[in-house]
């Protein structure tokens, strides 16, 4: 009786196999250097793992320490057949006042299967001068979802 409990119990549970592959987003241009990766499980809200993202803000204005961000999960994402979209955001380290980066990625699906393009808008706000002082930079970016 208990080993046929725990074989339906355990037949419920597992189910069709939700898969995991990887989400990738990549741009350089005159503003920034964005490159994003990271694991995607499906189902359950398409969590990411492993996420890694690197940015590099290319405007000597910006604050030394807030051009470049490293970031090890996001704050939020949302991945679904149409939609990719991830918001990062990092806050100046140390004793120095508030500053902060905030990274927002929104694509949609193309025509091509795993392919996402959309655009990318960065917000870098320091307040460390005792001014309040803030950046906006926007571009194209593409994405690949497998």
């Amino acid at each position: 009786m208990r080993f046929g409990i725990m074989a339906v119990v355990f037949l419920a549970t597992t189910g069709s196999a939700a898969a995991s592959g990887g989400l990738s987003c990549d741009v350089e241009d005159q503003s920034a250097r964005i490159s994003v990766a990271s694991g995607v499980t499906r189902g359950m809200g398409s969590p990411v793992f492993n996420f890694k993202a690197a940015l590099e803000i290319l405007d000597k204005g910006v604050t030394e320490d807030l051009r470049k961000a490293e970031f090890d999960n996001a704050t939020q994402y949302w991945l679904d057949g149409e939609n990719l979209r991830l918001v990062l955001y990092r806050e100046r380290a140390g004793d120095k006042p508030h500053g902060h980066v905030e990274l927002t990625i929104l694509t949609q699906a193309g025509d091509d299967e795993g392919l996402y393009g959309g655009s990318y808008k960065l917000a870098v706000f320091d307040y460390a001068t005792g001014a309040d002082q803030s950046w906006d930079f926007e571009g194209q970016i593409s994405c690949f979802v497998e």
